[in-house]
């Protein structure tokens, strides 16, 4: 290992998390907040795009009901969690219509609902991209 370590590193990080895991595979919803929120904590500026079934998540209703495991902190608070820490959550607005979700329809924690091209400036311009 190096002996480079991050918290000495004085320049300003990005990092962007794509997340395409939704309800069907519950028991990877919450790492990706959970990590955005930790990054944000760390000075890094945290945005997390929400793609395919991952867009589920950001509909009223559906991370309320959820947890990543039985009895487990539910997925909402996870989201809440990372935006009290100061990361933007996005939704891919191609991704609402295959699951029936209308942009009105989405928790009040998104920032935005964005495009494929959104997302790949995002991918163009960060400094350390994550996908779950």
């Amino acid at each position: 290992m190096s002996d480079y370590h991050y918290l000495e590193d004085q320049g300003e990080k990005s990092v962007v998390i794509v997340m395409t895991s939704g309800p069907s595979t519950a028991h990877r919803c919450a790492t990706p907040f959970y990590l955005g929120a930790l990054l944000s904590s760390m000075d890094a500026e945290v945005k997390i795009f929400c793609t395919m079934e991952a867009v589920r998540l950001m509909q009223t209703g559906v991370a309320e009901n959820l947890s990543a495991m039985a009895g487990g902190k539910r997925i909402i608070d996870f989201i809440r969690d990372a935006k009290n820490a100061g990361v933007e959550i996005q939704v891919c607005r191609p991704a609402l219509p295959g699951y029936e979700i209308e942009a009105d329809n989405l928790i009040d924690e998104v920032d935005a609902v964005a495009s494929a091209g959104d997302l790949a400036d995002l991918i163009l311009s960060v400094d350390r991209l994550l996908f779950f």
